[in-house]
């Protein structure tokens, strides 16, 4: 046996031994943080909040687009620092660590500026949640490859969701009634800031004191980062990873539009804390039940029909907002949406990381959130503006399109990653 096999072998003998200590760490990690970020990355609380402190769609864009620039910059870096390592978990702990204290900016900046300077700080930490955001996505899902199998990802990411984000329904729906609604401590955005920030840091420590992380059986010598993009085209060689590039492409491009829904919903409804509240618990609690039904699935069936399934309910979702302007068919859109977002990351995340060698995997997520996150950062502001300047009408039509596209190529140009031979 070569010096390579036993290091596949040994590397899966740990894998196994640690294998319920490391499934419970990131279950409880994912539900804790989950429950966090969710309150911040649902398509209700931040677009309210820009919205209260601007009054502008075209702001909402701008603040999107911050959060996307981000998460465009530091992908490539993030990956190219982990991949000659045999250990991610110090990096992911750091990156994850600066996360946080974005959000908890948010939350001072919230409490302690008015005006402008709450403006100006406020876009900053999008900015800088937006760069750890990135940096620290790459790190985790490189991190869960080493620790789960495959078989057994999807149920765990579809079970933590599943809890995680019935924890965040119950509070986003707090969150808008009381907290927002009734300005606890002063700024009701601030302190579901400040709790997104506890409970998302209880999950890193959760991550650090548990997980048993094996030296990595296969690693690349580091290489400059500029020489390292430059074999980036020899990844696209494999034309079913390069055309879910194309589809990942065309999703983010459709899902640029989510921000908006909730200002699209309140001209129709009016926008006040309690419809903040009802449409982020519809929006997560359809997110957390569709976890429970996408993991399994995934696991038996292969997350390609995640995603197919994922990008219908996603484009169903938008045809009942474009066609209801009353309570109920806004709801069922908020509702498809947040089956058709759960779907399409769970699918995403996982299916990257089936595509070729695990010794380019680090670089395969970077250039995946790259391209999500180049894409993320010029839409927002494309489209609120848009809206700014000729309503909503436009926008339907751009998301529809671009999700019969992703729908389209994913059918008909992606083979199954696990099929392969």
């Amino acid at each position: 046996m070569d010096e390579h096999q036993r290091a596949l072998d040994d590397h899966a003998r740990f894998m196994d031994e640690n294998l319920q200590r490391n499934y419970r760490a990131n279950f409880i990690h994912g539900v804790l943080g989950m429950t966090g970020f969710r309150l911040i990355y649902a398509p209700t609380i931040i677009p309210a909040y820009i919205v209260l402190l601007t009054g502008s769609a075209a702001a909402v864009g701008l603040g999107t687009a911050l959060l996307q620039l981000g998460a465009t910059i530091s992908p490539i870096v993030s990956g190219a620092r982990i991949e000659h390592r045999t250990h991610i978990l110090p990096y992911a702990i750091k990156v994850g660590s600066l996360m946080r204290l974005m959000i908890l900016g948010l939350a001072l900046s919230g409490w302690f500026l008015t005006g402008n300077a709450l403006l100006a700080a406020t876009f900053v930490c999008f900015l800088l949640l937006g760069f750890f955001t990135g940096a620290q996505r790459v790190a985790f899902q490189a991190l869960m490859g080493k620790l789960i199998p495959i078989s057994k990802r999807g149920r765990l990411q579809g079970y933590r969701n599943l809890a995680g984000g019935a924890i965040a329904a119950v509070l986003a729906w707090v969150a808008g009634h009381y907290f927002i609604e009734e300005k606890w401590l002063g700024n009701g955005y601030a302190t579901t800031f400040l709790l997104a920030f506890v409970l998302t840091s209880m999950g890193l420590v959760v991550l650090k004191t548990m997980i048993r992380e094996p030296t990595a059986p296969i690693s690349r010598p580091q290489i400059p980062l500029v020489q390292r993009i430059r074999q980036f085209p020899e990844m696209l060689e494999d034309r079913d990873f390069a055309n879910f590039l194309w589809v990942q492409c065309f999703a983010t491009m459709s899902r640029a539009g989510a921000p908006f829904w909730t200002v699209y919903a309140g001209r129709q409804l009016g926008l006040d804390g309690a419809l903040i509240g009802g449409l982020s618990f519809a929006f997560l609690a359809s997110d957390t039940i569709a976890n429970a039904i996408w993991g399994p699935m995934g696991d038996r069936l292969g997350f390609k029909r995640v995603y197919v399934l994922a990008l219908s309910c996603s484009t169903a979702g938008v045809l009942a907002l474009l066609f209801g302007s009353s309570a109920i068919p806004i709801y069922l859109g908020f509702m498809l949406l947040g089956f058709g977002a759960s779907g399409w990351m769970l699918a995403s995340t996982t299916m990257v990381l089936e595509f070729g060698s695990s010794a380019d995997t680090p670089m395969r997520l970077a250039l995946m959130t790259t391209a999500e996150g180049a894409i993320a950062t010029v839409a927002p502001v494309a489209i609120g503006l848009m809206v700014a300047a000729t309503g909503f009408g436009p926008l339907f039509a751009l998301v529809l399109g671009t999700l019969l596209t992703a729908l389209g190529l994913l059918v008909w140009k992606v083979r199954e990653p696990r099929h392969r031979n």
